[in-house]
C-alpha cells in the first residue's frame, strides 16, 4: 500500500476551490463576472448600430436643414441687396420715394417713416423696413447704418458695429459676420454705380433658434427610439434565443448524468424543432444530438468492456481461492511431517506458505474490488466508528511499537459514541488499511494520530502523522489501483497497491468521501462519513467507547 495525494480542505476566508482542486485567481473571477450574455451582447449591438444610425441621420438631416434655412436667408439677402444699390436711383432729390408706376401724385402709396432724410437710402424703399435687417451706407464720407427695431423705431448702428459691416467684402457674395452686441448676420456688400458702398445684414438667430429646436426633437425622438427598441430588442432576443437555451439545458442535464460508472443510457436530446440546419441553433443542436449518439456509443462499449474484466477478475479471484488454500495446507503438513526434512526443504516451505498467503490477501483483496465495483449492497447495520478506531489503533500498536500511536476524540456531555451506518467488517479494514499505510511508509518514531469526530451530522476519521510526505509524482495518482512508492520499500513490505483503492471503493460505497493532504510533516486522510441521528440510532452491539487517548 502506498501514499496517496488528495485536495487539503481550504484555509477559513480563503476562496472556494476552482477545477482540480486549484483555487481560482482574482482576475479570472473578475473576468468571469465581467462576461455578459449572448443576449444582452445581441441587444448592445443592435442599440449601437441603431444609435449610429440616428447619429449619421441626425447629423446629415441638421446640415441640410440649416444650409436650407441659410440659402432662404441667402436669397432674401441678395434681393434685398439689389434694391438697396438701387436705392439712390429711386429717391426723389426731396428725399421721399418715388411715387409708385401709375401713380399720380403718390397719394396711395404710404410715405417714408419720420425723420426718412437721416435714414440709408435703402431704408426709404417699401419693402426693407424688415425688423432687425441692418442696412449701410456710405458715400462721400457721409456714414448712415442702422435698423429698425420690435417697436418700429430706428436704431443707428455703433461706430464698432458700423466698422465691422464697412469691413465685409465688397464683392455681392453673404458672408457670416459676428456684429457686436447684436449675434450672427448673414452680410451682403456691394459697391453702387455712383461709388456709394451698401452692406445689408439679414440676422441668423431665427434660423439657429429653428435648428437648435430641432436638434433637441432628434435627441429625444432617437432617446426614446433607443429606449423602446432595448425592451423590444430584449424580448425578441430571448424569444429568438429560447431554443439554445434548450440545447443548453440538454447539455446540462446530459452533464449531471453519473457517467463514471455503471451502464449509463443517455435518454437525453435536443428537442427536434431546435434541431432544423437551416438555422444555426439548429446546427448546434444537430451537432449535440449526434456527439451525445457517439458518446452512448461510446460508454456502452467501456461498459461492456469493463463488465466482461470485472467478471474475469471476480471469477478467477474466486476460483483462485481454493488452489491456493490447498497449497498452503499442503505446505504446512510438509512441515508437520514427522519424518526430519533438509533445513532447504524446510525453508522452501515457508516461503510457499508465506507466498500462498500473501496471494491469498491480493485475491482477496481483487475480489472486494470487483464485488464494490458491481454494485454489490454492503451490510446495513448502525456502527459505533469509536469501538472501531480503539481496536483498530490497539492493532497498529501491537503490530509496531516502533511507532507512537495517539487517539484524537471528541469530548461528549453525554457520552453518546459517534455512530454510522454501514458494513463493520469493511469499516473495519478502512482504519486497518490507513494506519497499515502510515506504518509502511514512515520512519520509526513517526507519531501517528488517529481522529474521530462528529459534527453537523457527519463523522469524521483522520490520520495523520508527521512523516515525510508524500512524493510529487504520486499526488495526479489519487486512489488509483496498484499504485506504489518506492518500489525497494514495497518489496520489503509486500505491498500490492491496493490498499487505498480498496478504502476509497468503501468510502463511496457508504456515501462518504475521502482526501488525502500529503504536506510533509502533517500528512493527513481524512475520511467523511454520514452519521446516524439520535433519533434513528439502534444500541450498538458492543460497549461503549471510552473517550481519550491512547499512547504507544
Amino acid at each position: 500500500m502506498t501514499w496517496a495525494q488528495g485536495a487539503p480542505a481550504p484555509e477559513p476566508g480563503a476562496p472556494a476551490p476552482g477545477p482540480g482542486g486549484a483555487a481560482p485567481e482574482p482576475g479570472a473571477e473578475r473576468a468571469r463576472r465581467r462576461r455578459w450574455t449572448l443576449r444582452r451582447r445581441l441587444v448592445v449591438v443592435l442599440l449601437v448600430l441603431i444609435a449610429a444610425v440616428a447619429a449619421v441621420m441626425g447629423v446629415v438631416s441638421t446640415l441640410a436643414l440649416r444650409d436650407s434655412l441659410l440659402g432662404q436667408i441667402d436669397n432674401r439677402l441678395v434681393a434685398a441687396s439689389a434694391r438697396a444699390a438701387s436705392a439712390p436711383d429711386r429717391i426723389n432729390p426731396g428725399g421721399g420715394p418715388m411715387p409708385p408706376e401709375g401713380s399720380q401724385d403718390g397719394s396711395d402709396q404710404p410715405g417714408p417713416p419720420d425723420g426718412s432724410e437721416h435714414l440709408p437710402p435703402s431704408l426709404r424703399l417699401p419693402g426693407q423696413q424688415d425688423v432687425g435687417a441692418l442696412n449701410y451706407f456710405e458715400q462721400d464720407g457721409m456714414v448712415v447704418a442702422g435698423y429698425f427695431d420690435d417697436s418700429g423705431d430706428f436704431r443707428p448702428l455703433t461706430s464698432e458695429q458700423a466698422s465691422t459691416l464697412a469691413d465685409v467684402e465688397r464683392d455681392g457674395v453673404p458672408v457670416s459676420v459676428a456684429i457686436p452686441d447684436l449675434g450672427d448676420y448673414r452680410v451682403i456688400a456691394t459697391t453702387t454705380s455712383d461709388g456709394a458702398v451698401v452692406a445689408t445684414g439679414i440676422s441668423t438667430a431665427d434660423a439657429t433658434a429653428t435648428v437648435e429646436n430641432y436638434v433637441i426633437v432628434e435627441v429625444v425622438v432617437a432617446l426614446a427610439g433607443l429606449l423602446i427598441a432595448g425592451f423590444l430588442g430584449a424580448w425578441l432576443m430571448g424569444r429568438e434565443l429560447r431554443p439554445l437555451n434548450r440545447v443548453a439545458a440538454t447539455a446540462t442535464r446530459v452533464a449531471e448524468l453519473p457517467l463514471s460508472r455503471g451502464e449509463v443510457t443517455l435518454a437525453e436530446r435536443v428537442p427536434e424543432p431546435d434541431t432544423d440546419p437551416s438555422t444555426e441553433v439548429g446546427q448546434v443542436g444537430a451537432a449535440l444530438n449526434q456527439l451525445l449518439g457517439h458518446v452512448e456509443a461510446a460508454l456502452a462499449s467501456r461498459h461492456e468492456s469493463e463488465t466482461q474484466v470485472r467478471q474475469f477478475v471476480a471469477d478467477a479471484s474466486h476460483e483462485l481461492r481454493t488452489p491456493l488454500a490447498s497449497i498452503r495446507g499442503y505446505a504446512e503438513l510438509v512441515r508437520r511431517l514427522p519424518d526430519p526434512l533438509p533445513p532447504d526443504a524446510l525453508r522452501a516451505m515457508s516461503r510457499v506458505e508465506s507466498e500462498s498467503r500473501r496471494m491469498t490477501a491480493l485475491v482477496e483483496d481483487m475480489l472486494l474490488l470487483a464485488r464494490l465495483d458491481a454494485g454489490r449492497e454492503l451490510e446495513q447495520q448502525d456502527v459505533d466508528v469509536a469501538a472501531l478506531a480503539v481496536d483498530a489503533l490497539a492493532d497498529a500498536h501491537a503490530a509496531s511499537r516502533d511507532h507512537v500511536w495517539r487517539l484524537d476524540m471528541d469530548e461528549t456531555e453525554d457520552s453518546t459514541p459517534p455512530v454510522v451506518r454501514g458494513d463493520e467488517h469493511r469499516l473495519r479494514q478502512v482504519l486497518a488499511n490507513l494506519l497499515s499505510n502510515a506504518r509502511e511508509h514512515t520512519p520509526a518514531g513517526t507519531t501517528v494520530v488517529l481522529g474521530v469526530h462528529a459534527n453537523a451530522g457527519q463523522v469524521r476519521l483522520t490520520v495523520r502523522d508527521d512523516g515525510p510526505g508524500i512524493a510529487e509524482p504520486l499526488r495526479s495518482r489519487l486512489f488509483q489501483r496498484f499504485t506504489r512508492g518506492d518500489s525497494s520499500r514495497n518489496r520489503a513490505t509486500g505491498s500490492t497497491g491496493l490498499g487505498l483503492a480498496i478504502v476509497h471503493a468503501v468510502v463511496l460505497a457508504h456515501g462518504g468521501t475521502i482526501t488525502a493532504d500529503g504536506t510533509p510533516g502533517a500528512t493527513t486522510f481524512t475520511v467523511t462519513l454520514p452519521a446516524v441521528t439520535a433519533a434513528d440510532a439502534t444500541p450498538p452491539a458492543g460497549p461503549a467507547t471510552p473517550s481519550g487517548s491512547d499512547e504507544g
